[in-house]
């Protein structure tokens, strides 16, 4: 079986879901960036979290933080919330697993931080319930979702940031939702470093 013809498809479709979600999104990127940006030059945090891809995603975005994105410069204070076996299972086994955001987001959030939350349908309870977190500890969120936004996109107010990929298969919102989380790197290096000479 030839797959080259498929796979040529998913390169065009990807493509041209990039080229015409563009004009929409980035102002909405762009504003999501600066609230990232403003967080972090006043001492906050992020905390991110998601299911799935989107975890390998939140995780991505915490790396790109504390590590580097392209360029060296200090240590940016970013926590995944789906990395620690211990607190997940403990969180699942003992409350639910629709708590396993949400108490690290009361343990670990304050007012000021931003929560990236990540969800491709805009359903997921968990992010949902980490969401209702950050309101109690007067967070910002930023919200990157797909499928039309879902609860998450109704749940969202004037100070947050909603980035919604216009289109309903998982695999093409992921793949929006990485060159956003590498558009937000950059703008926020940008902000911090200047362009680059």
């Amino acid at each position: 079986m030839d797959h080259a013809p498929r796979i040529r498809q998913h390169f065009a479709d990807s493509a041209q879901l990039k080229q015409d979600a563009a004009a929409t999104l980035a102002p909405l990127i762009a504003t999501a960036a600066g609230m990232l940006t403003e967080c972090l030059l006043a001492d906050g945090k992020i905390l991110a979290c998601g299911n799935g891809g989107s975890a390998s995603d939140a995780q991505h975005f915490a790396a790109e933080m504390v590590g580097r994105f392209e360029r060296e410069r200090p240590e940016l204070p970013a926590i995944a919330l789906s990395t620690d076996t211990s607190i997940l299972t403990a969180i699942a086994n003992d409350y639910a697993f629709e708590q396993v955001f949400a108490k690290q987001v009361r343990a670990l959030g304050a007012r000021g931080d931003v929560l990236l939350a990540i969800s491709t349908s805009g359903n997921s309870a968990n992010v949902i319930a980490a969401i209702d977190a950050a309101r109690e500890r007067e967070m910002r969120v930023v919200a990157l979702t797909g499928k039309g936004g879902g609860r998450i996109g109704a749940m969202l107010g004037a100070g947050d940031a909603h980035i919604c990929v216009p289109h309903d298969r998982t695999a093409r919102i992921q793949e929006v939702h990485l060159l956003t989380i590498h558009c937000l790197c950059d703008a926020i290096d940008t902000t911090l470093l200047g362009d680059e000479p």
